[in-house]
């Protein structure tokens, strides 16, 4: 399963943006206006330009051609995305062609996708219906972009407690994806498939070590396994004990983080051909691995031991650990109900300002984790990420203040 995601970044020079669109329009701004100065566009369009001819239309490529090549056969190849709204937004704006790559790999019946918050969002820490409502905007483009109704699902980064559990039943979806960390699982493998604690949502666990082989260490010269091979690797997964394996990574792995001249997109592409030369390995989408097997036994995720995928902590710290996050974290809370007042674009630059990535710039965690959140940054340090995240949540808090007072 592959997560496919790029956040919209801040623009710190705003105030100068806002004052030349007043200037312009006559000292009326309109939601729209504010978010085409609180965005970074430039740098956005810069970045899906990059990726899009480094990472997603190579990737692409390659996972069409593996599914054309065993179409057909007795052991099919198949993959799942699980692709932010925001992201689709980006692509359709300044790489139209991602998208038609996207819509030639549905048109194979061989990928499924996921639903995810649309904003790749904390929604699921603010509240339950601000998870729902954005997970059902994605459905609603999921359905208008492919013509598919996801019946799998993720929390932005895997965020999973057995709240989120009950939401994500409760709308109707079957399967659900999170981390196999050790303190959610006590003894048992990840290699299975498992229930949500009291529901029928059958649940299917990351392989990290195996995810993070091909995620984190592919190219690391220091790794005793280096150079990663596609039949090393397809011998690990042959030798893996358990009913299914779960390898999920950023699809940016593929190109971005790893340069195309690691080799790395070789390696996507050979891998599916490396896997079915060994009899006990099958693909499957998320649905079918899941029908596949029958649950052995319950997960029980209380809200004090939420999981995710991020940082090696695989909890919320990524996002909310250091005074920093929470104070912002917390503003963001507050502007929710005047901006759910106004709704419509009001509401949706609010949604726009509840994407993780913005609180994952300020983790001032340092040694290899610090390293990390410092890669996907734009800014200069976490001092400056809260700065201008702040400065630009309050400008957007005055302006909804001033517009619900005349609001009928």
């Amino acid at each position: 399963m592959f997560e496919v995601h790029q956040p919209y970044r801040l623009d710190r020079l705003f105030r100068e943006k806002l004052e030349r669109v007043a200037r312009e329009g006559e000292g009326k701004l309109t939601p729209k206006d504010l978010e085409e100065a609180y965005f970074d566009h430039g740098l956005s369009k810069i970045v899906m330009e990059r990726v899009a001819k480094r990472c997603y239309l190579p990737a692409n490529k390659a996972i069409l051609e593996a599914i054309d090549r065993f179409r057909g056969g007795a052991r099919e190849f198949k993959v799942a995305y699980s692709i932010s709204g925001v992201f689709v937004e980006q692509a359709r704006r300044w790489a139209p062609e991602v998208i038609d790559s996207f819509r030639k790999l549905a048109e194979t019946g061989r990928v499924e996708f996921l639903d995810q918050t649309y904003y790749h969002s904390l929604a699921s820490v603010i509240g339950d219906e601000e998870l729902e409502e954005q997970v059902l905007e994605h459905r609603g483009l999921m359905r208008d972009l492919f013509g598919v109704e996801p019946t799998a699902v993720e929390n932005t980064e895997f965020i999973y407690n057995n709240r989120v559990a009950r939401v994500f039943e409760r709308l109707g979806y079957k399967v659900i994806f999170t981390e196999g960390a050790e303190r959610i699982l006590g003894w048992r493998s990840p290699n299975y498939v498992y229930r949500a604690k009291g529901l029928s949502l059958r649940v299917l666990l990351r392989n990290y070590r195996l995810s993070d082989d091909i995620g984190f260490r592919y190219a690391a010269r220091w790794w005793e396994e280096y150079p990663l091979t596609p039949d090393k690797y397809a011998a690990w997964l042959a030798h893996t004990p358990g009913d299914v394996v779960c390898l999920c990574i950023d699809y940016e792995t593929f190109g971005e983080h790893f340069p195309p001249e690691t080799g790395i997109i070789e390696f996507l592409r050979q891998l599916p051909e490396a896997v079915l030369r060994w009899d006990n390995l099958s693909f499957a989408t998320p649905t079918e691995a899941a029908y596949r097997h029958e649950p052995r036994g319950e997960l029980d995720v209380p809200e004090h031991i939420t999981v995710s995928w991020a940082d090696l902590e695989r909890d919320l710290s990524a996002w909310l650990a250091n005074p920093m996050q929470h104070r912002a974290f917390n503003m963001v809370k507050r502007a929710r109900a005047a901006a759910r007042r106004l709704g419509g674009p009001w509401l949706r630059l609010w949604r726009l300002l509840t994407i993780s990535d913005h609180f994952y710039y300020m983790s001032t965690k340092g040694g290899g984790l610090g390293d990390v959140h410092s890669y996907f940054s734009p800014y200069g340090t976490p001092l400056d990420a809260y700065s201008v995240f702040v400065a630009v949540l309050s400008d957007f808090e005055a302006r909804v203040q001033a517009a619900s007072s005349s609001h009928p």
